[in-house]
């Protein structure tokens, strides 16, 4: 055990709360495939999303009020500023997706939209994963793994949004065309805000080998 970690060990409750956003994070992504794989009781699903973008501003809240308290940190607390603040980029982003669907009365999600929801869900789920991990840097071959995968899940991100845009100008509706473009982009940006988690991993991996 290395010195600083002899020094404070109730300062990797960080490690904890960081595994609580991730894992609040991953069931955001879950909630919002719900609601495009069924797109059924749209505004209580709504809500209920909602309700878990609150929850993981809490927790984000309280990663923020724990650093301003502590003096050391099991890692950089730049790092665990950043981890934080990413993490909860991609569940805002999330929530605005389900509102966007609630708000424009969208009649049901296109086929893009679902597949999105498909990505967001792998790449919430192996970031959970990641983040769990680094608590112990023996694990750093793997976390590292994992934010190439979050970063190949982002380039599929990139190509669902580039076809179904392209196809989507096809069609006449304009009004249609607006909404539908604007909720495939907050999609897709999700999963831009998952490859920013994914660069932040592998910085603190970097560093803390």
């Amino acid at each position: 055990m290395g010195l600083k970690e002899w020094i404070v060990p109730q300062e990797r409750q960080f490690f904890d709360l960081l595994d609580k956003d991730a894992g609040i994070v991953a069931e955001g992504a879950v909630a919002l495939r719900a609601l495009l794989r069924d797109f059924r009781n749209v505004a209580e699903k709504r809500k209920a999303i909602k309700d878990i973008e609150h929850r993981g501003d809490d927790t984000v809240h309280t990663i923020f009020e724990e650093l301003n308290k502590s003096f050391i940190t099991p890692i950089d607390r730049e790092d665990i500023m950043a981890l934080a603040t990413s993490l909860d980029n991609v569940l805002d982003m999330i929530d605005a997706a389900a509102n966007r669907l609630y708000l424009y009365e969208i009649a049901r999600p296109s086929e893009a939209m679902v597949d999105l929801g498909e990505v967001l869900v792998e790449a919430t789920s192996a970031l959970r994963k990641a983040v769990a991990m680094i608590r112990d840097m023996k694990n750093a071959d793997e976390v590292e793994a994992i934010a190439v995968e979050v970063n190949r899940l982002e380039n599929v991100g990139d190509d669902l949004l580039n076809v179904s845009v392209a196809a989507l100008f096809k069609e006449k509706d304009v009004v249609h065309i607006l909404k539908a473009k604007e909720i495939l982009e907050q999609l897709e940006q999700a999963t831009d805000y998952c490859e920013d988690v994914a660069n932040v991993l592998s910085d603190i991996v970097a560093k803390n080998r």
